[in-house]
């Protein structure tokens, strides 16, 4: 039987976890194809942010999340590399019940100077990861979009709110979306750490109707007004009659070999 090398990556929401994975995939390329790679990060529900980020980075690499426990253990003996993601809401000891007897390399990525008592006993492989803004997470709101378009300008607006307090005191939020130009697009925001503008993922453009690939929006905080972040992310949802000129008119603009 083969046996894979198998990294488990804990850490406080935030600090880079799902980053230092994808460094890591980097610098096995090109030696190995990433077909031979599996990525599983349980406890997110049907919101699959950083599965589908990874799976769009590096195509091919098989991607596991809740429910799919029994499928991500059969395919172990194929693999080379195995990377699992425990978000900070989950028991360091959930991995052990998931992987039974298997080995592991038990990593956390911290914050500078973070002394972590519960991180410190898991593992001696302590990574400086993001300095970010500890406070305490009370709340994880999440929700799938799949289906839905959201006009690019409303959620520029609806992202400055949601990073500036106007939802609770957030400690990290991230979501892909589907934008009226048939772009997906990945959102990223910790508190502490500068900005970065919104990436393009490298994924044709949809347009042809409601999108069937994965959206969705995850946001960590405490006094989340999920009532106002539902009813928001819902005003900026766009109609089908929107959708179909939106799309009529950007298949238009590719004809005639104009940069949209």
């Amino acid at each position: 039987m083969n046996i894979p090398n198998i990294t488990v990556v804990a850490g406080l929401t935030g600090t880079g976890k799902t980053t230092w994975i994808c460094q890591q995939i980097r610098e096995i390329q090109p030696t190995e194809k990433f077909d031979n790679l599996i990525y599983f990060c349980p406890g997110t529900g049907n919101v699959l942010i950083d599965h589908s980020y990874i799976a769009t980075e590096f195509p091919g690499i098989k991607v596991f999340g809740d429910n799919q426990e029994t499928e991500f253990i059969h395919q172990i003996p194929a693999a080379n590399h195995i990377y699992i993601e425990l978000g900070s809401h989950l028991e360091l000891s959930t991995v052990s019940q998931i992987l039974d007897n298997l080995k592991y390399r038990p990593v956390a990525i911290l914050p500078p100077k973070c002394q972590s008592p519960e991180y410190q006993t898991w593992t001696k492989e302590i990574i400086n990861g993001a300095p970010i803004k500890t406070i305490n997470i009370e709340n994880i709101w999440r929700v799938c979009t799949t289906g839905q378009i959201i006009d690019e300008n409303s959620l520029e607006e609806f992202w400055y709110e949601i990073t500036h307090g106007a939802y609770g005191e957030i400690t990290r939020a991230k979501g892909i979306f589907d934008v009226n130009d048939g772009r997906s697009i990945y959102c990223d925001f910790v508190a502490g750490i500068p900005q970065t503008g919104f990436l393009e993922l490298e994924l044709p453009r949809y347009l042809e109707g409601r999108p069937q690939r994965f959206s969705g929006l995850e946001i960590s905080g405490k006094n989340l007004d999920e009532p106002a972040l539902k009813t928001t992310l819902s005003d900026c949802f766009l109609s089908d009659y929107l959708i179909s000129q939106y799309q009529q008119q950007v298949k238009q603009i590719l004809l005639t070999g104009q940069e949209i």
